[in-house]
């Protein structure tokens, strides 16, 4: 085997234009770019979404609507929700607070909880959530359990 002599297989290496090489080539002149123009020239390029004085897509679609970056979001869960819990035996004590539900796996570290009141609860109970719906927090109570509201993350580690 002699080095000189290797060659790649054919068609593998495909040879680039040789532009601005003479006449015979075929492309040589004006090396593809055609006559006169912007573009013809070295050093020329177009902005990123330039559309060549038409009104650039960005500006054509519709502006509309608000997205709330403060909004807050808050994990759901009812009182038969709950009660479920207690009965299947997946919540101890008879409290329920932001650590029993992310063992429990229903919610993620910084979800925020509210209860509401569909359904009904048997057993009397501590919960501690972000947002209580009015229904929810009577039947709660009237069966002598405890609401509290946890304002931020601080409030959390006190409590509990």
């Amino acid at each position: 085997m002699i080095l000189t002599h290797l060659t790649p297989i054919k068609g593998s290496n495909k040879k680039s234009k040789r532009l601005g090489r003479g006449k015979g080539s075929g492309k040589g002149k004006t090396s593809t770019r055609g006559n006169k123009g912007a573009k013809s020239r070295s050093g020329n390029s177009v902005k990123l979404g330039f559309e060549g004085g038409q009104m650039p897509f960005h500006k054509r679609i519709p502006k509309f609507g608000f997205k709330n970056i403060n909004k807050k979001t808050y994990k759901i869960f009812n009182l038969e929700t709950l009660e479920d819990l207690i009965n299947l035996g997946k919540v101890k004590r008879n409290l329920i607070n932001n650590n029993v539900l992310r063992q429990i796996g229903l919610l993620k570290k910084k979800e925020l909880v509210k209860i509401l009141g569909r359904g009904e609860l048997t057993h009397k109970i501590k919960i501690f959530a972000h947002k209580f719906s009015k229904k929810a927090s009577l039947k709660i109570k009237n069966l002598g359990g405890n609401t509290i509201m946890v304002k931020n993350k601080y409030d959390e580690r006190k409590i509990y």
